[in-house]
Formats: structure tokens, C-alpha cells, sequence
């Protein structure tokens, strides 16, 4: 694709797609996708996935695009609309082969961004924030239940530095089991939730989750850990025992450490995915993001 397209997935949005080097899978390319917008007195943002996921929340760019904004998506390589029948889902080796995405899509909007961000993807732009090549162009860090360290209890971290140390040799052995069953019950309609999305993208039963991949993500985590040095303002939100994928005190442990400013917002009751939660929540949730970034662009100004 080389020129914007009406979207596969959803009506109204249009996607642009790009094709990079060849891996270890074979052919790569991440896609952007955007809701055409006739003015954005205030600027543009750029939101990225979590872990098996990608790009399906219409009312989050519909309440961006009321606010003002343009509004962008990335759905990275191997996640969502890039996912490619030969590919292992969801799998990098190391996240900053996400760099060249990030990199491609900035360069797309080639303008300052809010650079937005759930779960893995909170984890993967913190880096970016610190130390990708086109840090300069984001001017604030919206993150969304970042994956700053796994959720798993004393007695399971044997499992974590099992499949770590087996990953550096198998990168592709796995764990079938990639996502709480009961959490995608909970959002999708079909069983106790509200949204509807593609479960063919982000399945129930989620994807393997491969070894190679967790020695990825423990290695990202371990450098977050040691603290970053994230030149933007940065906007964690988070929610409490409601969160059933992460632990929110992660969150707040390694939060200040990404750089010298950061806000920190808790939600109780939320999801894992804070803009799915019930109305109520997330009206609060992007009450406080605007009022956020407007204070960030005066007081910077």
C-alpha cells in the first residue's frame, strides 16, 4: 500500500502500510491508520497497542478528534492489521524492532505528537521516549497500564527465568496460553462486555506466548527498571485489584523513575485497558488527559 486506503476493520479511518527489511519471519510491515480530521487546533496523537491487540477503539478516536486533535494509530509489525499468515503473532526478539516502526510512523505525521500508549506498547514507547531517534518530535507521554514488570507471584518467578534463559535457545518454544480468557470475556459482547473486535486478532484464548518473546520484554523491563531519562512530560494512569492482567504497583514503583516529569493517576475499578472501561471511568480518564496536555502546552510554551 502506498498511498492512504479506506480501512479493512473499521468504517471512516483510512490506513497506510509499510514494508521493511525481511526478518527472521520473513516479510515485515506495520501499518498507520488515521481518522481524517479537517482541523487539529491541537495537534496530533499517536496510540499504540498492548500485547495481542491492535487498533479497534473507534470512541477513543472519536472523543480525540472532539477534543481537537489528529488522531493516528500504529498497529506494529506483527499485531493486528500487519499480522501476516507466516509470521509468529506478536513476536520480536528485542522490542526496539518496534523502533523502526515508531520511527516510519512520526515521520508519516512529521509533527509534534502525544504519544500514546496501553499495556506493552507503554512499555515499548518509554524506551522509545528515552532513546528512540525521533524522540524530539513527541512532546508528552500518555501512558495506559504500562507492562513495567510481569504480574506474577514469588513462587511463578522460577517459571519467568526459565522461559527467559530458554529463550536466548529456543526463542520460539511456548506457552499456549497468552491471555486470561476471562479478561477478553469481560470486554467483548459476545460474552459480558461492551466491545466488539476482531477475535481473530485478539482471540480469547490469545496467541503462544513464546519464550523468546519474554526474554525480550524481561531485558526492556530490567533497562525501564534502572531508570530513563524521558525528556517530555509523562501521564501514567493506572487502575487498582481491578486490573487482572498487571499489577497497578508496578506501575507506581517504576513509574518516577522515567524522567523528571511525571504525573501519576490511579482509576479504581478500572480494566487493564483503561479506555474500555465503564462510561463513568473513562469520561473521567480523558477529562483528566485533556485538562493534562492543555496545562502541558501552556506551561511549556
Amino acid at each position: 500500500m502506498s498511498a492512504w486506503q479506506p480501512d479493512r476493520l473499521l468504517e471512516g479511518f483510512e490506513a497506510l502500510e509499510q514494508r521493511f527489511v525481511d526478518d527472521y519471519d520473513g516479510e515485515v510491515v506495520a501499518t498507520l491508520v488515521r481518522l481524517p480530521a479537517a482541523s487539529a487546533p491541537r495537534g496530533a496523537v499517536l496510540y499504540v497497542h498492548g500485547f495481542i491487540d491492535y487498533f479497534f477503539q473507534r470512541h477513543m478516536a472519536e472523543r480525540f478528534a472532539a477534543e481537537g486533535y489528529a488522531f493516528y494509530a500504529l498497529d506494529c509489525r506483527k499485531h493486528g492489521r500487519s499480522l501476516r499468515a507466516h509470521q509468529h503473532p506478536c513476536f520480536c526478539k528485542d522490542v526496539r524492532e518496534y523502533f523502526a516502526d515508531l520511527d516510519w510512523a512520526l515521520g508519516v505525521i512529521d509533527a509534534p505528537v502525544l504519544l500514546a500508549a496501553h499495556s506493552t506498547g507503554g512499555l515499548v514507547c518509554a524506551l522509545y521516549a528515552h532513546e528512540g531517534a525521533r524522540r524530539e518530535q513527541l512532546r508528552a507521554l500518555w501512558l495506559n497500564s504500562p507492562f513495567f514488570e510481569f504480574n506474577a507471584p514469588p513462587e511463578r518467578r522460577w517459571h519467568l527465568a526459565i522461559a527467559t534463559w530458554l529463550g536466548a535457545l529456543l526463542p520460539f518454544a511456548n506457552d499456549k496460553g497468552g491471555i486470561r480468557p476471562e479478561y477478553i470475556e469481560g470486554l467483548h459482547r459476545n460474552w459480558r462486555g461492551e466491545w466488539d473486535f476482531d477475535l481473530s486478532l485478539k482471540p480469547r484464548l490469545g496467541f503462544p506466548v513464546y519464550f523468546g518473546w519474554v526474554r525480550a520484554i524481561r531485558t526492556a523491563q530490567a533497562r525501564l527498571q534502572a531508570g530513563l531519562a524521558i525528556d517530555c512530560p509523562v501521564l501514567l494512569m493506572h487502575s487498582d485489584e481491578a486490573d487482572v492482567i498487571l499489577d497497578w504497583q508496578h506501575m507506581t514503583r517504576w513509574g518516577p523513575g522515567l524522567g523528571d516529569d511525571i504525573t501519576l493517576a490511579a482509576f479504581p475499578g478500572g480494566l487493564h485497558d483503561l479506555v474500555l472501561s465503564r462510561r463513568e471511568i473513562r469520561d473521567a480518564l480523558f477529562e483528566r488527559l485533556f485538562i493534562w496536555d492543555v496545562t502541558q502546552v501552556h506551561t511549556r510554551a
